[in-house]
């Protein structure tokens, strides 16, 4: 996408880890700007009163007010993408024209495709030439009370205890209060495989690979039995 008038978003959602994994998706996108992210319908109305706002990532399961409730009472310029655990909202969802519906976990990937769509629909508007979203090659993490630039290319694996993270980097180890699951989320999956619920390997540094561990960077690392048939075969085939 151009240089042109950024798209605007807006996050709702009770769950602070989805609102999390989306803003951090979003963060890899050019021209796409991320106004507020809201645990609440309310907290939401006020941004939408006193900013301008193209598009919302909204839950749809949320108390007090729900997300169908929220996007019937909105004005009908600020377009929409549903978020939920639950199919069963899908037509719903779709009778109020949302530009897209989108299955959590949600991957980085599927969050492109609906801005992708809603460029391609609403582009003009927004003064856009093309509906290419650009990716950035780095994320954010928060380690000792700041937050980290990371580069995905200096990534070698990634190990996890439990609530934190191990992130071996080039010459260094950062350590990060997350769960594995959601850092995989922010991770581009052409670049990185997940081989044991407690690693996730680049796939640039694998040096070998047996049927039970691969080895990065000098280090033997199991494959677990749930990952084992996938990994295999995409090693094998790669």
């Amino acid at each position: 996408m151009p240089k042109s008038q950024p798209i605007s978003c807006l996050i709702v959602d009770d769950e602070a880890i989805a609102r999390e994994i989306i803003e951090t998706h979003v963060s890899k996108l050019e021209n796409v700007h991320v106004v507020a992210s809201c645990s609440n319908a309310i907290d939401a109305f006020n941004h939408i009163s006193n900013q301008q706002i193209d598009v919302v990532f909204l839950d749809i399961n949320m108390p007090e007010i729900s997300g169908i409730s929220f996007a019937k009472s909105i004005n009908t310029d600020i377009k929409v993408i549903f978020t939920t655990a639950y199919r069963d909202y899908a037509v719903a969802g779709f009778e109020l024209k949302a530009v897209d519906y989108l299955l959590k976990p949600i991957s980085f990937e599927r969050l492109k495709k609906a801005l992708d769509t809603y460029v391609d629909i609403y582009g003009n508007l927004k003064e856009t030439a093309t509906s290419s979203l650009e990716v950035s090659d780095f994320m954010f993490v928060r380690s000792d009370r700041k937050m980290i630039k990371i580069d995905y290319d200096a990534i070698i694996y990634i190990e996890s205890y439990s609530d934190y993270l191990k992130i071996h980097v080039k010459n260094n180890t950062i350590v990060t209060r997350e769960t594995i699951t959601a850092i995989e989320a922010k991770l581009p999956k052409q670049q990185f495989l997940r081989i044991h619920r407690s690693y996730i390997i680049a796939i640039r540094y694998i040096q070998s690979f047996t049927n039970e561990h691969i080895t990065v960077n000098n280090q033997a690392l199991p494959i677990s039995r749930t990952y084992k048939k996938d990994v295999l075969q995409f090693l094998e085939n790669f």
